[in-house]
């Protein structure tokens, strides 16, 4: 008895300890927008914050609202990662600063240079959005993005900043070895067409000179007549696959496959596992277009 009582007092400050940093881990909570922001921030973070989504993956972000368990850990949050124009952000942004006027604020839409959204994603229920949201898919934008989610965490923790910059220059090598692959695959197909259900590509298609035709007619369904100049510019380009979005229905995608002899390919560009999703996306988008050149 008296030996399992030394063992019990000699273990105590480890019990403490843990508890400190369980505490400590509780007080560091960021809040982002999307599941791929928080990749960032626990890639770079190292376990130090707990990361809070607003939108979790399988949630159209466009027209999402939050659940009250999301909104109790934005109230206990250091700092908010935004998008900057999402349109459930329009709605809910402002909302949410006021909740928590002291946690730290970080909009990615500030930092990159934006798209103009040419395929006005307004969907029943929301804003129009100012440009396209979807810059996270572009491993260029993916290389600001990290370095400002490590000065931001340098900010919330000076003590763990030598920790962040070792691991955002990790982060950074992947991402830059991504962008790499990418302009090496995509250096033969400039100007090639690729299809997609809801416009989520367009900043690849920017940084390795593609084009984007989505599916989506003015952020809705496609009328008839819009699918029937679909499948005829899909025959005119050779398109191959039509890509969709995990959280869209796939059912018009499917017809014009079904017309044009093309198949169905789901991506996930909403994954919290930022770098295996970009790295699917690509690599799958190469291989539609070698498709689309027999």
């Amino acid at each position: 008895m008296k030996r399992n009582s030394i063992i019990f007092i000699l273990l105590l400050p480890a019990i403490f300890a843990c508890r400190r940093n369980q505490a400590s881990a509780d007080e560091r909570i960021i809040t982002v927008s999307i599941a791929p922001f928080g990749y960032f921030v626990q890639e770079i973070g190292g376990g130090d914050f707990e990361v809070n989504v607003m939108v979790p993956p399988g949630s159209n972000p466009h027209i999402y609202e939050p659940y009250p368990e999301q909104i109790m850990k934005l109230r206990k949050s250091v700092a908010y990662i935004s998008n900057g124009f999402l349109g459930f952000e329009m709605t809910w942004l402002d909302r949410f600063y006021g909740m928590n006027e002291k946690m730290t604020r970080l909009s990615f839409g500030n930092l990159i240079d934006p798209v103009a959204n040419a395929h006005e994603h307004e969907h029943e229920g929301e804003h129009a959005e100012a440009a396209d949201p979807h810059y996270w898919v572009s491993p260029a934008c993916a290389a600001v993005m990290a370095a400002s989610v490590r000065d931001l965490l340098c900010s919330l923790n000076k003590e763990g900043c030598e920790k962040y910059r070792a691991n955002c220059d990790v982060l950074l090598g992947r991402i830059n070895d991504l962008d790499r692959k990418a302009d090496s695959l995509f250096s033969g197909y400039r100007g090639a067409s690729f299809m997609i259900y809801h416009p989520n590509l367009a900043y690849l298609a920017r940084d390795y000179g593609l084009e984007e035709v989505a599916v989506e007619f003015e952020g809705k369904e496609p009328p008839p007549s819009h699918l029937k100049h679909l499948v005829d510019l899909a025959r005119e380009r050779k398109i191959t696959t039509i890509f969709v979005q995990k959280e869209y229905d796939s059912r018009n995608a499917k017809a014009i496959a079904v017309e044009i002899g093309a198949e169905v390919l789901v991506i996930d560009p909403l994954s919290p596992e930022w770098l295996n999703s970009v790295t699917f996306i690509i690599e799958s988008l190469h291989r539609s277009l070698q498709g689309s050149q027999k």
